[in-house]
């Protein structure tokens, strides 16, 4: 439907007219039922119809009608200054949302409304900051991540260029050795490429998962076989124990020998040679629970939040020439969220180890 020509478009003025419009419509009320209402009761009251009782009547009912008149006039500015009074305190703040609504579309995502009621609309104001600061949070790690993104790349890529404008130059000589690096560069790149796309596929949602009774036993034994001789060659001892009767889980075995892996891989890249990593796992009436702890550099309390993150280092300096993506612990804990479970990361501080364990529903099926 079409708005009609000369209605007042704002909610303020809507608000204004509609409290103005309730209150003089009851004053009328109020009016017309006296001016009718009053004579045929003071005259029944009266007890006759006679010149003097009329008299008086008409006197009665001209002065009821002018201080009914008066107390309208003075009810209408009353109602006026109310419904203004009103009407502001619900738009003033749907148009401090307005605003800074708009301007964060325009990508001022740092924008704040205040918080001055505590109804509906307060909670309503709190529910807009909350939002605006999960905003401004996403496009800063949309931003860390791309920052990420090209530092991590412009390693391989520098090592690559490097090496490509050396053999065409002539400078470096094609060996065995040049090309096994240049492949090794290559493959760091697709690795990173690889896992920030699973990564993402996870976060949203859209990875292929097979929920099916897993037995814990079984992808503790595939996860440790798999790493076993990058440990060895290290010289870092790694352990398993698990019970041979904890209830199945329901999961899926791929990824969960996926996560496995990924804490292996981290606990080894920060285990110093000489040092002890131990898998354990036990079960419980709801949960399975694995455990990975190593005997390496540990973290430091302020660290332990942020773990979970991509691309994220304790030591901004440091780069990353084990061979890890940076994402590795950020893939374990969203495959772990959409399987139904939770993750962590503890440590007693640098120097101490540190232990990651998660756990995942128990399957009430018959494996």
């Amino acid at each position: 439907m079409k708005r009609l020509r000369g209605l007042p478009s704002g909610l303020g003025a809507k608000l204004f007219i509609s409290h103005f419009l309730v209150a003089l419509v009851g004053a009328l009320t109020l009016l017309t039922a006296i001016l009718v209402i009053v004579p045929i009761v003071f005259g029944n009251l009266a007890g006759g119809t006679g010149e003097v009782v009329g008299s008086v009547a008409q006197v009665f009912g001209q002065t009821l009608l002018y201080s009914l008149l008066f107390a309208g006039l003075a009810a209408a500015v009353a109602a006026a200054v109310t419904s203004l009074f009103v009407s502001r305190r619900i738009v003033d703040p749907l148009w401090y949302m307005l605003n800074a609504t708009r301007r964060i579309a325009s990508g001022r995502y740092g924008e704040r409304v205040p918080v001055r009621q505590s109804d509906e609309l307060g909670e309503l104001s709190e529910s807009f900051n909350a939002m605006a600061r999960a905003l401004e949070e996403a496009e800063r790690r949309r931003m860390d991540v791309i920052s990420d993104v090209s530092h991590e790349l412009r390693t391989p890529l520098s090592t690559l260029k490097g090496y490509m404008e050396g053999l065409a130059e002539g400078v470096i000589e094609p060996s065995q050795e040049t090309w096994a690096l240049l492949h090794e560069e290559i493959e760091r790149m697709r690795r990173l490429v690889d896992d920030l796309r699973q990564l993402s596929q996870a976060e949203a949602g859209q990875l292929t998962l097979i929920p099916a009774p897993v037995s814990p036993v079984e992808v503790v034994r595939l996860a440790v076989e798999g790493m076993l001789p990058l440990f060895d060659e290290k010289g870092v001892e790694l352990r398993s124990a698990v019970p041979e009767n904890l209830p199945p889980m329901l999961a899926d075995a791929g990824r969960v020998v996926q996560v496995l892996t990924n804490l292996l891989e981290n606990a080894l890249r920060h285990t110093p040679p000489g040092g002890r990593v131990a898998v354990e796992a036990e079960g419980g009436d709801d949960a399975a629970a694995f455990k990975v702890t190593d005997t390496g550099e540990g973290i430091a309390p302020e660290h332990l939040p942020h773990v979970f993150e991509r691309f994220y280092r304790a030591e901004k300096a440091r780069s990353r020439e084990g061979g890890g993506s940076g994402v590795g612990l950020a893939i374990s804990k969203a495959l772990v969220e959409a399987m139904g479970g939770r993750i962590r990361a503890e440590s007693p501080g640098p120097g101490e180890g540190a232990t990651f364990s998660f756990a995942l529903p128990v399957s009430h099926q018959q494996s």
